[in-house]
């Protein structure tokens, strides 16, 4: 008795090129619907990505330059030339004494700024002065918390802070502080700008957004 194969040596090709061309077809529209990851985003792209997997944003930015301002103390070295170097502090006119120069103002600029403005001073007494200037206490950096807190005053500000640190760092509010009326007053220009402060909504929920940094300058009334 001959027993027959199924499928014929001729047949088994194409059915063997379907199979193939079926697989092939699977896994080029499984990577179509794969979704996009992460790492391998980029441009707007990528920060949508980013943002719909929860990725932090930046909680404080910094954008001026930090400018001396009266009480900081400052470190001016003079290269090659101890007698004119000095350690100074920023007198309350904003003015800095030293020698040769004599009194030069030092609030409102950079370091950089008064470095040129002392280099320049110094070059007609000194050829080719090089000078530096560093910051070696800051003290002008200052937020007032006034009103029904239990050490109400002016408070240093050496490190980014909103306003709920700025009322820590004042002991808290007392128990007849209306906390729905506190308000950040901000001076812009010539203009003073009132923020209301939503202390409930924050101290409740916790909300970052509610609780916003404080600038130099700032003052924080609880009524």
């Amino acid at each position: 008795m001959t027993v027959r194969p199924l499928v014929s040596s001729s047949g088994l090709r194409p059915f063997a090129l379907r199979l193939i061309a079926a697989c092939l077809v699977a896994t080029a529209t499984a990577s179509a619907q794969e979704p996009p990851r992460p790492e391998n985003a980029s441009g707007a792209a990528g920060a949508a990505v980013a943002a719909a997997v929860g990725a932090p944003a930046p909680r404080f930015v910094e954008a001026d330059a930090f400018r001396i301002g009266p009480e900081d103390v400052l470190d001016v070295q003079v290269w090659k030339n101890a007698e004119l170097s000095r350690i100074v502090p920023v007198r309350p006119d904003g003015m800095i004494s030293l020698p040769l120069v004599n009194d030069i103002q030092a609030a409102g600029l950079t370091p950089t700024d008064l470095r040129q403005q002392i280099t320049q001073r110094l070059a007609e007494f000194v050829p080719s002065p090089e000078v530096s200037v560093i910051v070696r206490e800051v003290h002008s950096v200052k937020v007032a918390v006034l009103g029904a807190v239990r050490m109400p005053g002016h408070y240093e500000v050496k490190s980014p802070a909103t306003v709920l640190d700025m009322i820590a760092r004042a002991q808290g509010l007392t128990e007849f502080a209306d906390r729905g009326r506190i308000v950040v007053l901000r001076q812009n220009g010539a203009a003073t700008t009132r923020i209301p402060f939503n202390y409930r909504k924050v101290a409740a929920e916790g909300s970052e957004q509610d609780n916003f940094s404080v600038r130099p300058g700032d003052i924080i009334v609880v009524p």
